[in-house]
């Protein structure tokens, strides 16, 4: 009897050449990205314009922030499980479908307080599923020699560009339509999701921890065509079952305990931090003195240089995984550094050069956070992880903004503010880097048949 050849997916995949398909395929993750992140992002904009007319206090004002994030919270964590079990891309959709319709609805029915908090709830529902499902999607396709560059890029770049262009639409198009152009606009990911429909694959790994051989088959031939005659012949040892049991508990075990609790506490750090200053920078600015169209861009700003922290930090941890900590660590330290540095000096190069280290250390480290989670799970469990670390993380980042309005309620000035911030990504830094994380990876093998 002869025998088959062995395959390994996870092999397969992280030894490929980056093809045509893999640039495709991370394009759309991409720009599924840049709608999440521009949808995430854009609440800050709206502040300036209700306060007033709603009558809000400042805290009141925080949690038109916040409710999106709650949403985002019960999706992200919930999402895992279901992606673990039906799929990554059938999970994908239904976020972005979530996110379309509610997005639309916002701009035409919110019309006071509490219409824009649940209608921002029920969009967070989606945008809490294409973050740490468009991260865990490229981490399961990208080559190892650029596991962090390849997420970076494909997730971390769209999700700043959305940022980005929140800040834009609210510079230059509020002052002339109101912030309701901010969700018409965000409703252009319609067009979107119907190219994702039409062309987005399942995840290789997926497919192959649930036994769907002819499709893995199909999609391995694809992303390493020379290889196309093996994938034919070749047997495929199926693993993942463990993917149905509890997740959580999973996640918890003896195995994950130490890194699961380590991550959820940074992260929680890391969001409180970056909503709370993300959500708020407008307006603190606006205090500051800083002129309309100078405070709206500081979000534009720091959105912008969180890319190119993201990308200075992958490349440094694609040369030893067991070293992320201490980067991720030293990355909140300066960011947490510099913007309590704002609590002595106010001047507006002194703001731009505050804004754009926080962006490029505090937001930047975060996104190589999320590629760090994916990487220390196995497959069955990598969208639960992901899930559970943005989820966790979520619940900090729905009281930064909060927070920082109760903040500015009671003292009446920004320094509170610049206080709680540095000091929670100090400590996130403190966290994530007094630990020697060990990720225990066990992915998809492959056996010949029997």
């Amino acid at each position: 009897m002869s025998s088959q050849p062995e395959i390994d997916v996870h092999e397969e995949l992280a030894g490929a050449a980056v093809t045509p398909l893999h640039k495709a395929l991370g394009v759309l993750i991409t720009l599924i990205t840049l709608f999440d992140g521009y949808d995430t992002f854009n609440p800050a904009y709206v502040i300036h314009y209700v306060m007033q007319p709603w009558g809000l206090a400042p805290s009141q004002a925080g949690l038109l922030v916040s409710s999106g994030l709650v949403g985002f919270l019960f999706g992200a964590m919930g999402h895992g499980m279901v992606a673990d079990r039906f799929g990554r891309r059938s999970t994908l959709l239904a976020g972005l479908w979530i996110v379309n319709v509610l997005t639309l609805l916002t701009a035409l029915l919110a019309t006071d307080f509490l219409s824009f908090c649940a209608l921002r709830f029920l969009t967070g529902l989606g945008l809490g599923v294409l973050l740490p499902l468009g991260t865990t999607y490229i981490n399961e396709l990208a080559p190892q020699r650029l596991s962090n560059r390849f997420s970076l890029w494909g997730v971390t770049l769209g999700w700043s560009l959305g940022g980005v262009a929140a800040g834009l639409v609210g510079v230059f198009l509020t002052p002339q339509y109101g912030w309701q152009i901010l969700y018409f606009v965000g409703a252009l990911s319609i067009p979107l999701t119907l190219v994702v429909h039409a062309v987005l694959p399942e995840s290789p790994k997926f497919l192959a921890a649930h036994g769907r051989i002819d499709e893995l088959r199909s999609l391995l031939s694809r992303l390493r065509p020379e290889r196309r005659a093996v994938y034919q012949s070749g047997a495929f040892r199926v693993a993942g079952k463990s993917a149905r049991q509890n997740t959580i508990a999973a996640l918890l075990a003896p195995r994950y305990r130490r890194v699961s609790l380590t991550i959820w506490v940074t992260a929680f750090l890391s969001l409180f931090a970056i909503f709370g200053l993300t959500g708020w920078i407008p307006t603190v600015m606006l205090k500051r003195g800083e002129t309309f169209a100078a405070s709206f861009g500081f979000g534009a700003l720091m959105q912008a240089t969180s890319f190119f922290g993201g990308l200075a930090l992958a490349m440094l941890a694609d040369r030893g995984f067991a070293s992320t900590p201490r980067l991720l660590g030293g990355w909140w330290a300066v960011g947490g550094l510099a913007v309590g540095a704002l609590v002595f000096v106010n001047g507006h190069g002194f703001n731009l050069a505050i804004v754009a280290i926080a962006g490029f250390c505090i937001i930047g480290a975060q996104h190589v956070l999320n590629n760090f989670t994916a990487n220390s799970y196995e497959t069955g469990f990598r969208a639960s992880g992901v899930g559970m670390e943005l989820g966790v993380g979520r619940v900090g980042a729905i009281l930064g903004p909060y927070v920082i309005g109760l903040l500015q309620q009671a003292t009446g000035g920004p320094e509170a503010v610049f206080w709680a911030i540095g000091g929670a990504a100090i400590v996130a830094a403190l966290a994530i880097g007094s630990f020697m994380l060990q990720a225990n990876t066990t992915e998809v093998g492959v056996a010949p048949a029997e």
